[in-house]
């Protein structure tokens, strides 16, 4: 131990220990407790003592460096910055960037994501240790642990993640690992992909089809019918005039709910003959443009003469999600065959299928809601039996009209020989 300093009146004590490898300090004369640092690996080490009296505070720095130094020498202390203090960073970050870009529950749930999840396992470690194999140790961990949710109250029940679930957590631990690149903490990105799997099934978005869309705004008419006159009237209408009004629009529920009487326009169109509408959409892709199927005009109409609203309503306040899925377990369609839930979105979907189903272009299709071409033939197309063509699929090969029949050549053949 080396011998002591003695700080002047306007100067913070300070001692020299262990040969001049620490130091044991205070900020300021007015702080509370004594700091002790040190130089090792290439880096500063600083620590807070939580001592006001000196002879404690001397026992803690002496202890805190010989355990560094014991670090030091088995190849445990790392002079890199931890994926927790690089996760926290992103989260702050991404926040700043994204706003009004992201939707906010989008952001709400990666922060949940790496909080919950990838903070408790990757926090201490090193960015250089997040290698592709320590990733592939995290998939088993997820698939053999629970792990409590942020709102959950009772002892966490095991079950494993769906594969969708642990994509979006292996995306967010590259986002992290690029926010590092980005800063200069990490050489590169490692590859994260699961090599021990093949391609994963592209399972079609739930929808309803024809005879079940039927069967939904059958339900939904008849519960409006039956609730005339009781305190559930209004709701039970609209939800009948939102179920039509989706599945003769496309619209994604965020845009429904952003939707104002003054973004439509009820128009005649010159191609069809038939009255349609004209939509002004905000959602999630800005600002869009769509236009309706003539069954859509009704449900606009009986809207204006139930609501009696002004421009800047809304057209729609509330998705009614309880009444929905009330029908819908009532009816026996919450899920499809495949087991996926329905929900309103499914409505979207549904329309996207039945305008393929009568055949029409794709890419209008697409200009129409809001989407890509690819998005379509990779999670609608593939399973709409119209769009095949038997007649070029069920092609037969033509027989030949003549015969042929080879030439007979020999030297023992007189018929063949020249005379």
């Amino acid at each position: 131990m080396a011998g002591n300093h003695t700080p002047s009146e306007h100067s913070p004590a300070k001692h020299t220990m262990m040969g001049g490898s620490l130091h044991l300090y205070k900020r300021s004369p007015t702080a509370k407790f004594w700091q002790c640092a040190t130089f090792m690996n290439g880096k500063n080490w600083r620590t807070s003592t939580k001592e006001r009296d000196l002879s404690k505070a001397k026992d803690f720095a002496e202890g805190w460096y010989l355990t560094l130094r014991d670090k030091s020498r088995h190849g445990e202390l790392r002079a890199e910055k931890s994926f927790a203090y690089a996760a926290k960073s992103f989260i702050t970050y991404f926040e700043a960037e994204t706003r009004g870009r992201r939707n906010p529950k989008y952001v709400e749930r990666l922060t949940r994501t790496i909080e919950n999840y990838l903070i408790p396992y990757f926090g201490k470690q090193g960015l250089s240790e997040i290698t592709a194999g320590e990733v592939q140790n995290y998939r088993i961990h997820r698939q053999t642990h629970s792990v409590r949710r942020y709102n959950q109250v009772s002892p966490p029940t095991h079950k494993p993640p769906s594969i969708s679930t642990l994509d979006k957590e292996i995306i967010a631990i590259r986002q992290v690992l690029k926010h590092a690149v980005y800063n200069g903490w990490l050489a590169f990105v490692p590859d994260l992909s699961n090599r021990y799997t093949r391609k994963t099934k592209i399972v079609r978005r739930a929808w309803f089809s024809p005879e079940e869309y039927k069967q939904l705004y059958t339900a939904t008419r008849n519960r409006a019918r039956e609730s005339v006159g009781k305190r559930w009237e209004w709701e039970t209408a609209q939800l009948h005039d939102l179920v039509l009004f989706m599945a003769n629009t496309g619209l994604r529920p965020d845009e429904i709910l952003n939707l104002e009487y003054r973004d439509i326009t009820i128009a005649e169109d010159l191609n069809s003959g038939e009255t349609i509408l004209e939509i002004e959409v905000r959602g999630k892709r800005g600002v869009g443009y769509c236009k309706s199927t003539a069954n859509a005009v009704h449900p606009l109409e009986r809207l204006i003469e139930r609501n009696k609203p002004q421009l800047t309503d809304r057209v729609f306040s509330s998705l009614h999600r309880e009444l929905f899925n009330r029908i819908l377990n009532e009816e026996g369609l919450k899920t499809d065959r495949e087991g996926q839930s329905r929900t309103a979105y499914s409505l979207r979907h549904t329309y996207i299928c039945l305008r393929l189903m009568e055949g029409a272009d794709i890419y209008q299709i697409a200009k129409n809601c809001r989407t890509s071409v690819e998005m379509i033939e990779k999670y609608y197309a593939d399973h709409i039996k119209n769009r095949i063509d038997a007649s070029a699929v069920n092609v037969r090969r033509i027989k030949p009209l003549t015969r042929t029949r080879p030439l007979k050549l020999g030297g023992d053949d007189d018929s063949n020989s020249l005379a």
